[in-house]
């Protein structure tokens, strides 16, 4: 489980993040905090936390304090901006200071899940260690940038992809697109078209499969599948 330190100054605010983040798969919260003292304190006493979603506006210090307390500390945990403050300085410095993202409130469960499912996405292919080619550059430090969908080229839904997604990130092995469409609801074809777009952004693998006779057959999986 990864587990998350929610820190908002806000209760009823902390409240809902916590559930938000309760109802992702593989994510557990360890801690809820209102201020910065709070935070770094749960910090230092907690067994164990891999993630912190961090509010900027707290009522003794900033979050971007926090974050430079605990780097200071020795802290080494993961740190995802979620606040109101929107001015591009503060976005800037938290940028410089570390944190993996920054999701501006108010947002809905959706944007929150899909920034979780990608850290997840980004903390598998970290933990497989050795050495990465440039497709597996790419892909660490961009893993966060679009809440872990690709840019989409004109035409393409946002809503189709994360469908698509889903159906891959869920699956026990690589699926075909007939069986991605049957999973869906989309057309085969739609299904092909949104799977090569997958694999050609890196997110999604592709390997053939060869029958008796016959084209071989295009299989799909979750590039950072373990």
């Amino acid at each position: 489980m990864i587990e998350v330190l929610i820190v908002d100054d806000d209760t009823r605010v902390a409240r809902v993040n916590a559930a938000y983040v309760e109802k992702v798969a593989g994510f557990h919260v360890a801690g809820v905090a209102h201020s910065a003292a709070e935070a770094l304190h749960q910090l230092g006493t907690l067994p164990h936390t891999d993630l912190v979603l961090l509010d900027h506006y707290l009522p003794d210090e900033t979050g971007l304090a926090v974050v430079q307390e605990m780097r200071r500390r020795g802290h080494q945990t993961d740190v995802v901006m979620v606040t109101a403050a929107r001015d591009v300085s503060t976005v800037q410095a938290a940028m410089r200071q570390g944190a993996l993202q920054y999701l501006v409130k108010p947002f809905a469960f959706a944007g929150l899940r899909a920034k979780l499912e990608a850290y997840a996405d980004l903390r598998r292919t970290l933990d497989g260690g050795g050495e990465a080619e440039q497709a597996e550059v790419d892909r660490i430090f961009g893993a966060l940038s679009a809440g872990g969908e690709p840019d989409l080229p004109k035409g393409h839904s946002p809503t189709t992809a994360e469908l698509v997604r889903r159906a891959l990130m869920t699956a026990e092995g690589a699926l075909s697109a007939q069986e991605v469409a049957e999973r869906t609801g989309l057309s085969r074809q739609t299904a092909q078209r949104y799977l090569k777009l997958l694999e050609r952004t890196g997110r999604a693998r592709l390997t053939l499969k060869y029958g008796d006779a016959g084209r071989p057959e295009h299989r799909y999986a979750w590039a950072t599948r373990p």
